[in-house]
């Protein structure tokens, strides 16, 4: 029979990995008789942990909520997943940052050494977005490697590949790449890379889930000054389409048009666009996108009459667009579909 000691965390490991524990599975998971196992839930309690028992053919024991949270037990994978959300916690504007940092620091403080150092090289910086993405998984290997070379300031190679099976930017390009990475960073649900690449001699933005890290690493290099110094006007810059020089980071298209709807309607839905009521059904909105046709679609969302204020490069794209569905709206031959 193990120690009491390990058998209470044996026990209290097994309690928080499912609300229901029937009293004679877990005498049989720990190879104890059922007597002990009432002993060991008494001394647990006398801890603080807030242990009921259910009535029943399969009588048993369940870890309920208390008045008062009791020392937790955690793996290694559920410390580093739990330091890794605290991190990101820190910066979601959600009025949580002071007490994520104090609790990411009280974890931090009760870890062994092995894994602190995990964690003090995995830095995440955290930038909001207001945007709905398809989800992308990362291995987790993969971010521990990121993590270690922006902390370590190593030269970093890896291949990348994009949908099309090349790479971000360059059709013609062959892997791998090679960059000084600065920051880790999450958007919209994806975690990216940024890093300047040294072939190209300029700043890039890499998604996490299409990098394999090449091993060895290169050698330590001094970072550079990222462009406008900020990494979250930096990132949020570049989606909006800016070479990161350290303008405005403005969208390249914007265009401004008057909607028959609420204002207070239209600006639920109208992410970072300005929106000016001129009158119970009818609003002003200022919009930016990517591109001019992306952008009148964004508009043309809006289930209402639009007035194009301007500029006349909107107005081609709305044009572009009214073509291109009504071709869509018509078959092979000319003839208009029917649906049902």
């Amino acid at each position: 029979m193990p120690k009491t000691s390990a058998r209470l965390l044996s026990l209290l490991s097994l309690l928080q990995a499912r609300r229901d524990w029937p009293g004679a599975l877990l005498a049989e998971r720990l190879d104890i008789s059922p007597r002990t196992v009432r002993r060991d839930v008494d001394r647990l309690r006398e801890l603080g942990y807030p242990i009921v028992a259910f009535k029943g053919p399969d009588g048993g024991y369940r870890l309920d909520a208390g008045a008062d949270l009791p020392p937790l037990l955690f793996d290694d994978e559920q410390a580093v997943a739990l330091a890794v959300a605290l991190q990101i916690a820190t910066t979601t504007g959600a009025g949580i940052e002071e007490a994520a940092a104090r609790a990411l620091t009280t974890v931090r403080q009760v870890m062994p050494a092995r894994l602190r150092r995990r964690i003090d090289m995995l830095q995440v910086t955290a930038v909001g977005r207001s945007a709905t993405r398809p989800e992308s998984r990362v291995d987790s290997g993969v971010l521990m490697a990121l993590g270690t070379a922006v902390h370590a300031r190593d030269v970093l190679r890896f291949d990348y590949a994009s949908p099309r099976g090349a790479g971000d930017d360059d059709p013609a390009m062959t892997a791998p790449r090679r960059v000084q990475p600065h920051h880790l960073v999450t958007w919209g649900g994806r975690w990216y890379l940024v890093a300047w690449d040294l072939d190209r001699e300029d700043w890039r933005t890499f998604r996490a889930d299409r990098i394999t890290p090449r091993v060895p690493t290169g050698p330590r290099f001094t970072p550079r000054e990222l462009p406008g110094g900020d990494v979250a006007a930096f990132v949020a810059g570049r989606f909006r389409g800016s070479d990161g020089s350290g303008g405005s980071g403005d969208w390249p298209c914007r265009g401004e048009v008057i909607l028959r709807l609420p204002a207070a309607e239209v600006s639920r839905y109208s992410r970072d666009g300005v929106v000016e009521e001129l009158g119970p059904n009818r609003c002003r909105l200022v919009l930016g996108s990517w591109s001019w046709p992306g952008l009148a679609a964004d508009i043309g969302r809006f289930d209402a009459d639009i007035e194009v204020v301007g500029p006349d490069e909107l107005r081609d794209a709305f044009a572009q667009l009214a073509r291109r569905y009504a071709n869509a709206a018509t078959g092979p031959l000319g003839e208009r579909r029917q649906y049902v």
